[in-house]
Order: C-alpha cells, then sequence, then structure tokens
C-alpha cells in the first residue's frame, strides 16, 4: 500500500468514477439502517431483505450509532480526552463523531480515516470543525496501521493521549488473529492514557447469523461477525471502562436512549495503561 495522504474534495470527486452501484456497498447498507440518504436501490434491496430475515439487525445499527455518541461524550467529558482516530469512517449521518466531541469539548481534533471511493466521495461533509479545534480525513487503509499513524501526526499530538475508535469494521478483516493484530499495532503507537473503542455485530443468534451469510452472499464484500470472547479479546492489556464488554445498549445508557431487550451487537472502551 503507498502512504497515506490527506484527501481533498477534489480528489474525492474524482475517485466517484470508481464507485460501483450494481453491488450493495456496507456503509451505503449501514446508512439506509441508521436513517440516512447515501444509498441506492441495490442498497436497499439488500437492506429489505435481511430486514425480513433477522429485523433485529436495524436496531443493531441505531443501537450501535447510539453508543458512538455516548462513548465520545464519556470520553471527552469525563476523561478530558480531546483527540479521535475513527477508522472506518463510514457515510455522514447525524452525530458522527467530530460533531459529537466538539459539541463537549469544541478544542477537540478529529481525524477519520477511510479509503472507500464511496467514503471519500463524501469527505468534504465531514470537513468541518468548530473553530477552536480540527477536523481532518485521511484517505488511508487500516491493513496499514503505520501509515495510518504517520499520517494522523498531521493533525493530532501523539505526546498526548488519543481515543481510537473502530466501530463496526473490524467484521471486514476476515481472519481474527489479523485483526488482533491490526488493532494492537494502532494502539502500540498511542501514548499511554489513550482509549480504544470497538462495537460490532456478533454471532450470537441464529438470526444475526442468516443475515451475515445473506449479505456476504449478496456481492459485497463480506463482512464475518464474531463471538463475544472475541471481541473482549481486542482489549487485552488495556483497562476496561465500566461496564466492560456489554451489548451496545447496555453501555452507559443515557436517559432518552430507545429501550432494547438485547441486540447482536457487543462493545467496549478500554484504556491503554
Amino acid at each position: 500500500m503507498s502512504e497515506p495522504t490527506p484527501q481533498t474534495e477534489g480528489d474525492a470527486t474524482a475517485r466517484t468514477t470508481r464507485v460501483d452501484t450494481s453491488k450493495p456497498h456496507s456503509a451505503r447498507f449501514w446508512n439506509y439502517f441508521v436513517g440516512g440518504k447515501d444509498n441506492y436501490e441495490v442498497d436497499r434491496e439488500i437492506g429489505d431483505s435481511i430486514k425480513q430475515i433477522f429485523p433485529g439487525l436495524v436496531d443493531v445499527a441505531v443501537t450501535s450509532r447510539l453508543f458512538l455518541g455516548r462513548a465520545v461524550r464519556h470520553i471527552a467529558g469525563e476523561r478530558g480526552i480531546r483527540q479521535f482516530l475513527d477508522i472506518g469512517t463510514g457515510l455522514p449521518t447525524a452525530d458522527n463523531t467530530h460533531e459529537v466531541a466538539q459539541r463537549t469539548a469544541p478544542d477537540a481534533r478529529i481525524v477519520y480515516v477511510d479509503n472507500d471511493p464511496i467514503v471519500l466521495s463524501h469527505a468534504h461533509a465531514l470537513l468541518t470543525s468548530s473553530p477552536e479545534g480540527a477536523t481532518a480525513y485521511l484517505d488511508a487503509d487500516l491493513y496499514d496501521p503505520e501509515a495510518v499513524l504517520k499520517a494522523a501526526r498531521g493533525t493530532l499530538d501523539f505526546s498526548r493521549p488519543v481515543a481510537l475508535m473502530i466501530l463496526n469494521t473490524l467484521g471486514h478483516v476476515a481472519d481474527y488473529g489479523q485483526a488482533r493484530d491490526l488493532v494492537a499495532r494502532l494502539m502500540a503507537g498511542l501514548p499511554s492514557g489513550s482509549y480504544l473503542v470497538i462495537s460490532d455485530s456478533t454471532a450470537t443468534s441464529e438470526g444475526m447469523i442468516a443475515a451475515s451469510e445473506a449479505y456476504n452472499s449478496s456481492g459485497a464484500v463480506p463482512y464475518y461477525v464474531r463471538s463475544v470472547d472475541e471481541i473482549a479479546g481486542f482489549f487485552e492489556g488495556l483497562e476496561l471502562v465500566e461496564p466492560g464488554v456489554v451489548q451496545v445498549p447496555e453501555w452507559r445508557p443515557e436517559a432518552g436512549d430507545p429501550a432494547n431487550p438485547g441486540v447482536d451487537a457487543y462493545c467496549a472502551v478500554g484504556r491503554k495503561p
């Protein structure tokens, strides 16, 4: 992989020619489930088909988005973190990482990372910031953690703690050992006091497993659901923030969050000693 460089709006526009609308796409598919408008008929068709197989996947999408907000508010508000590295950004909807962080701490600095042409074509929507803070977007690849970290140093100060956000992204890495290695290499480059935030779908019901198989057979880039123990494994060596590894609605719920009896998605937040 070539070394990642900051993405400009012009570059992103040029890459839209590579967008394939004949097959479903995970970012557009998820965008549809959370009520966004950046999706195509092929994404809505597989989305509606999977709703018939497993309606609970919509709850996974919605509650995972709410978890992002709670985690960022907690880390920025109660833990005093002012820097966020969000890998696998996806398509913007409401309450993106930079919006939540800068409402809590206007001086927060956020770097988004993705290397997907569809996401890059929407990068300009993410390149906003409060006057006191900063928001940047990198065209970079999760499979090259050292290049990601090197590029992020253009915006983030690695002498101070950083919150690494990897939400609903690691399922694209088919091999679990490789996924753990990628996370470990990213965390190794961050200073003591940094945080890891992960949420992902889990193979905790027959419905979710069937939904995953249907999605993977649709022609889209496959996404693999994992066990709860495997999600917990990403946090080895870190200090888990209470309540630990839990279903996403159970992580520090706030007043007004929809009641949910349980979803096939788990999350956690861990601190690097």
